[in-house]
Formats: C-alpha cells, sequence, structure tokens
C-alpha cells in the first residue's frame, strides 16, 4: 500500500487534514496503515544524495566504534548496557545502513528506524561531548528523523505537531486572536494586585519582544500573567506580537524541514516588522534552539543569527536580578533544599549553565541549592527530552527512560527541583506521577513573583 488515508508521506496542510488525523485516537488506524506503507527507495535515496552533506558523511565514516560514547547515553545505562543503545551503533544501524543500502529498505527496516530515532534518542547531545572525533548524534539523529519524516515513518503525535505548526504557526491550535486574547484576560486578572499592569501588543521599538509556548496558552496561562509581572516591576518595555508569538518547534522532533522553516520565519517576520532591540524567549530549551541556535541556518540567514539579539529567559533574569530591576526580598528567598535541572538544549548547546546558578544565587538562600550529580553540560536528559514526552506508542520506553533523572533527584536529597524548560517541567512532573519519589517542580517565574520586592510607586493604593 503506497499512501494511506492516516498515515502517509504527504504533510497536513489544511485544517480538515489535521482534524481528521486528530480524530483517529490515539493513532490507532494510523500505525495500522503504517504496517503496510511502502518504502519510496527511490526517493529516499536521492534525498540523501541532496542533502547528506560532508560533515555527517565524515561522521558516519570516521567513527572509531571505540566505545567512549556507551556510557555517555542515559537510555545505554538504564537498559543494562544493551551493545544496540551504544549512540554510535544506534546510528551506524539505521542512518548508517540505509546509506550502505542506497536507499533499498523495507517496512520493516523503517519501523525499527522510526522506534530508534524517537524511543533511543532524545537528541540531547551529552554523547558528542565524549566522542573523540566530536561526532554530534544530536544532528545526525535530527537528520535522520528528516528521513524517516518524508517517508511517513513518524509517530502520529509529531505527525500532528508540524501540522500544527503549518496551519496555526503554533504547536497547538491555537490561533493568534486567541493568544492576544488570553494574554489581555490573564493580566486583566491581576490588574487590581499591580496597578499599571498591561500587556502591549505589536509595539514597534520595544527594548524587549516577549516570545512563548503555546502549551502556556493553551494550559498554563498563568505564566503569562506571570512574565507580564516581572516585565512590569523591571520596568521593562515590552510587547508580544500578534502573530510570531510562537516560539517553539514540534517540526524539530518531528523531522519537518519545512515546517522548521514555516515556523522560524513567522518569528522572525514579527522582529523584522516590530524592530524591537532583542527578544526574549520563554522558559522552554527546544524553543531556544529552534529559534535561536538552529532557526537561522532553517531561515537561510548567512550570519547564523536571528534578525535581532535573542536570548533565553534565564539570561534576561539574571541580568534583571543583577542590575537591581528585581529585588528579592532575603525573607522571602528558598529556604529549602532545591536543586537546578539543567536543559539540554541551552545547558550544551548555548552554554548558559553559570548564569542558571547566578539566579540560584539570588533565590535560594545560602547552604540550601545542592547541584545534582553529575551536573552543568554533564547533566543527564530530564528523559522526555527530544519530543520523547508526547509519543504514547513509546511511553513505556520513556517511563523507563525517566528512572536517570529519578535518581539523581533522589540522591540529591532536594524537595523543589527548578526547571525552566517546558520539557524537564513535564518529564518531572510525570516522573512524579509514575515513581512517587516526593519531589516538587516550578519554573523561575511563580517562584520570583512570590518573592520580589515591589516598589513603592508600584504598589496597589489603599
Amino acid at each position: 500500500m503506497p499512501e494511506g488515508k492516516y498515515c502517509n508521506k504527504k504533510p497536513i496542510e489544511t485544517e480538515e487534514e489535521l482534524k481528521e488525523l486528530l480524530g483517529d485516537t490515539g493513532g490507532k488506524k494510523y500505525y495500522e496503515e503504517m504496517k503496510a506503507l511502502d518504502v519510496d527507495s527511490e526517493l529516499l535515496w536521492k534525498t540523501i544524495g541532496n542533502t547528506l552533506k560532508s560533515r555527517t558523511k565524515t561522521w558516519l565514516e570516521i567513527c572509531a566504534h571505540c566505545g567512549m560514547c556507551a556510557d555517555s547515553c542515559f537510555l545505554y545505562l538504564i537498559n543494562d548496557r544493551d551493545p544496540k543503545q551504544v549512540p554510535a551503533y544506534k546510528i551506524q544501524s539505521t542512518l548508517g545502513e540505509i546509506v550502505k543500502r542506497k536507499g533499498k529498505v523495507d517496512n520493516e527496516f523503517m519501523h525499527m528506524v522510526m522506534e530508534t530515532a524517537w524511543a533511543k534518542c532524545t537528541c540531547c547531545n551529552r554523547c558528542g561531548m565524549y566522542c573523540p572525533h566530536g561526532i554530534d548524534m544530536g544532528v545526525m539523529f535530527g537528520y535522520l528523523r528528516g528521513l524517516c519524516y518524508q517517508q511517513g515513518f513518524v509517530p502520529w503525535e509529531l505527525k500532528i505537531g508540524a501540522g500544527m505548526h503549518r496551519i496555526y504557526r503554533a504547536q497547538m491550535d491555537v490561533t493568534n486572536e486567541e493568544f492576544v486574547e488570553t494574554f489581555k484576560w490573564m493580566v486583566e486578572e491581576y490588574e487590581e494586585d499591580y496597578p499599571g499592569l498591561e500587556v502591549s501588543v505589536d509595539k514597534e521599538g520595544a527594548d524587549i519582544l516577549y516570545t512563548v509556548n503555546a502549551r502556556e496558552v493553551k494550559h498554563y496561562p498563568e505564566d503569562l500573567a506571570e512574565a507580564a509581572i516581572l516585565f512590569h516591576l523591571a520596568g521593562e518595555n515590552w510587547t508580544v506580537p500578534s502573530s510570531g508569538w510562537e516560539q517553539t518547534s514540534l517540526s524539530m522532533f518531528a523531522g519537518d524541514w519545512a515546517a522548521c522553516k514555516m515556523q522560524v520565519e513567522s518569528v522572525y517576520s514579527a522582529m523584522e516588522r516590530l524592530k524591537p532591540k532583542r527578544m526574549v524567549g520563554t522558559e522552554c530549551g527546544h524553543a531556544h534552539r529552534a529559534t535561536v541556535i538552529e532557526g537561522p541556518y532553517w531561515a537561510g540567514r548567512s550570519n547564523g543569527k536571528p534578525p535581532v539579539e535573542s536570548i533565553h529567559y534565564v539570561e534576561w533574569l539574571a541580568e534583571a536580578l543583577r542590575e537591581g530591576k528585581l529585588k528579592v526580598d532575603p525573607a522571602k528567598r528558598i529556604k529549602k533544599k532545591v536543586t537546578l535541572q539543567d536543559s539540554c538544549n541551552y545547558i550544551r548547546n548555548n552554554g548558559l549553565k553559570e548564569i542558571t546558578r547566578e539566579i540560584m544565587s539570588y533565590i535560594v538562600e545560602p547552604g540550601y541549592f545542592i547541584e545534582m550529580t553529575p551536573n552543568k553540560e554533564h547533566n543527564f536528559c530530564c528523559g522526555g527530552g527530544g519530543g520523547f514526552n508526547g509519543i504514547g506508542i513509546f511511553r513505556p520506553q520513556r517511563n523507563k527512560a525517566l528512572i536517570t533523572k529519578r535518581d539523581q533527584l533522589i540522591n540529591s536529597g532536594a524537595e523543589l527541583v527548578i526547571s525552566p524548560c517546558h520539557n524537564c517541567w513535564d518529564a518531572i512532573r510525570d516522573l512524579e506521577d509514575e515513581y512517587k519519589i516526593g519531589i516538587k517542580w516550578s519554573f523561575l517565574k511563580p517562584l520570583l513573583v512570590s518573592m520580589v520586592e515591589i516598589p513603592e510607586h508600584l504598589k496597589p493604593k489603599e
């Protein structure tokens, strides 16, 4: 069967197609059709010929099979050191084999590739730190996912996620109007507590253009209010765009590179239209990677940078605390054992390890901050990165993948883990549901709102 009604090689292009796939609860029909999906070997090999660049070819060829990447991979460690979980094996047995066979692979092989690409690697890039040749498995698995997507072998949830970006330019069915209305509504909820609190939309030349994760709009709207409150208390000149407000990219997880380009260009268009001094993105690791690290290349920007300076929320928050724009009430500092989850996407990909610890020095009482072991750029993935959190068919593997973070948290003795990343936040929430270790978790915004001092001129009048 070359194409199924639900599972096929075509990207989702219309709202009708999206709703139809959403109606296949859990992807039951989708995965049934996938069992008979043909592999277009000619297209696969042609794509490889056009896109497999010298860097990736070299990585495939120079791997010494030394095994130094093995112990770096948490999935290898928790799966009883299964040799098939060694990063080098995982990429050589999938992408390496496709190249060797010149694309002549079958349905059964592509099912194995799909599971390996999404359930045996979170693209955390930890193994690349320990490779003597500097081979970046995260980049290679990202490329492999793109080949899978083109052939129709992509998890149901991520096919939907990429479709959301194509239709709504957001990872969820949130329209531009709904975003603006939700932000304004949430700000109105707090106007009595913070006189003068407001959100400006499409203000040109603001110091800050703020972008968010669509999940905040849909599921955590209080996050929008908390961001507004902290910008307000810091005296920032900020705005949000009416379009181009969504910073995340499930397309990146899915391997839909065309949708990645569409998504990031919508954010860049907002930057170019409103001309802010800089963009501040919300507490999300992959959103930062997609918009700031990878995005410029998807958009074909020769300088490798977004149109304006773009920073992660932790960078803005550390700056606001350092410069005294926000002042923490010493009596409200955290006085219980707390640790920090380092997000792979802004620690290993953007080196923000010291910035996050600077924030801890302001908000945690001395003696109460505890590092996980290992930490910083050596920290392990939360267990749910790279889209792993949201894939139902691979949920058993994902739940097992949470064990490493579970044990890190238990061994730290912390009561609270601060997680300035949506994927990490979700993984730790699910970890607690699954293993009941008694850990609490939080983004930075609600903690800061509860402890910053309100300047006299911004306090409510009696």
